[in-house]
């Protein structure tokens, strides 16, 4: 992975430092008012998952907000800080003006925040909003943890540089609404430029670390995986529907598999948290389409499938017997998966994709269980970079491709070890 794209994770690190003070970069800005204060708060609070604070700001065993994930980089290890309303070791203490430079600006009152926090993207986030989001973490319960001290080294420790990276590299993009599109499609703009912060793993960076904005949405690799290509015409390709879509941002799964990994947890603690409207203006969206007027018609476009009976041609390609052995267990002899168990791989936008990065990653890694709820969970995945060489992995992504989509493409077990290569060097 290249090193200014792994610090792209999907998170929000308020990072702060007793090493460098920062001034003020605007003048003070008035609270917001009393009254209505519960309604704003509730909002808050919704905003507040939309931008999937909890999801980098909450370790497992932690209080919600205290703080702890520890995110890897080129230059060592980052942790996310306390934001919980603890005046010790939290944001408690915070003006509204010193939040909505930190949040906005990337300047905390004790020094520059790192690009992790992806301040390049709420800078997008609307007065509004930011009053709901202050008054929310304002009154979120004490979270007594403290802070952890990141393991950067020099000279990447000293914060001074963040002040170059942020004259050079941030630009403070404003959201601007697309006059000829509708209130629904801006909508989305807004959620996914801003609080969803999608661009800011899904959109490849520069040796800057910043997000190349003529190239927005075409994805990069990002902590061992390929963060997807999630450009309309990308996924209209892979013949995502308004429906499928739709359903994977709202529940982590669709006809098209599920989500895993950093993307399983913005989707456990941020986009199933979201109503209805939000997740239709999303895919409205990244799809640049309207919402279908009847269910029915998202099925139009779903491609021509191979049968899920396997045929001689299938039984005879050197994958099958390594899908027997290996997978079937648990995606059924015919790729139709196992309830709370496995996904489907019929359709599966994984295995679809004609780039085998992330195919090689799982196969090789393997992947968490991952749990929604008691209702929808997976099991875990073994990886298999002990017990399959890379002409079997090969062999095995080419029969997963013949099989089970629409592609006809030979996986070569050189393509196999380039990407492991990738993988250990990570």
């Amino acid at each position: 992975m290249k090193p200014s794209l792994k610090i792209s994770v999907v998170c929000g690190l308020l990072l702060s430092s007793g090493a460098v003070y920062a001034d003020a970069s605007s003048t003070d800005t008035q609270a917001p008012l009393s009254e209505n204060m519960a309604q704003l708060i509730a909002q808050g609070k919704y905003l507040a998952a939309a931008g999937d604070c909890s999801g980098c700001h909450t370790i497992e065993s932690g209080q919600a907000y205290g703080g702890g994930r520890a995110f890897d980089t080129p230059f060592g290890t980052l942790y996310s800080t306390n934001i919980s309303s603890d005046k010790q070791h939290g944001i408690g203490n915070y003006s509204y003006q010193q939040f909505v430079d930190a949040v906005r600006n990337g300047v905390a009152p004790k020094g520059n925040l790192y690009p992790a926090m992806p301040y390049t993207s709420y800078h997008r986030i609307n007065d509004h909003d930011m009053h709901a989001l202050y008054a929310y973490f304002m009154q979120t319960k004490p979270a007594t943890q403290p802070n952890r001290e990141n393991g950067i080294g020099f000279p990447f420790n000293i914060r001074m540089g963040l002040k170059v990276w942020n004259l050079v590299a941030f630009d403070k993009p404003t959201f601007t609404p697309t006059a000829d599109k509708t209130p629904l499609w801006n909508r989305g703009k807004y959620l996914v430029q801003g609080l969803g912060h999608c661009g800011e793993c899904h959109t490849p960076r520069n040796f800057m670390m910043a997000t190349e904005q003529d190239h927005p949405l075409e994805g990069a690799v990002v902590n061992y995986l390929n963060a997807p290509n999630i450009t309309s015409k990308n996924l209209t390709q892979e013949h995502w529907t308004f429906n499928n879509l739709a359903q994977f941002l709202k529940t982590g799964q669709s006809p098209k598999g599920t989500a895993f990994n950093d993307m399983f947890i913005v989707e456990k603690h941020s986009l199933t948290q979201l109503n209805d409207h939000d997740i239709t203006a999303i895919t409205s969206y990244l799809l640049n389409q309207a919402q279908p007027s009847q269910p029915s018609q998202s099925a139009v476009s779903q491609p021509k499938l191979t049968s899920l009976v396997a045929s001689q041609f299938d039984t005879k390609l050197p994958g099958y017997r390594i899908y027997m052995d290996k997978c079937s267990g648990c995606h059924g002899q015919n790729g139709q998966g196992t309830p709370n168990v496995a996904p489907a791989l019929q359709n599966n936008a994984t295995i679809e994709n004609s780039n085998i990065f992330n195919t090689v990653a799982v196969l090789n890694n393997g992947i968490e269980r991952q749990s929604y709820s008691q209702e929808q969970t997976y099991y875990a995945m073994p990886g298999y970079k002990n017990s399959l060489n890379n002409q079997q992995m090969a062999d095995l992504i080419t029969y997963l491709h013949k099989r089970f989509t629409t592609q006809m493409t030979t996986t070569t077990a050189k393509q196999v070890a380039d990407i492991k290569k990738q993988l250990a060097t990570n």
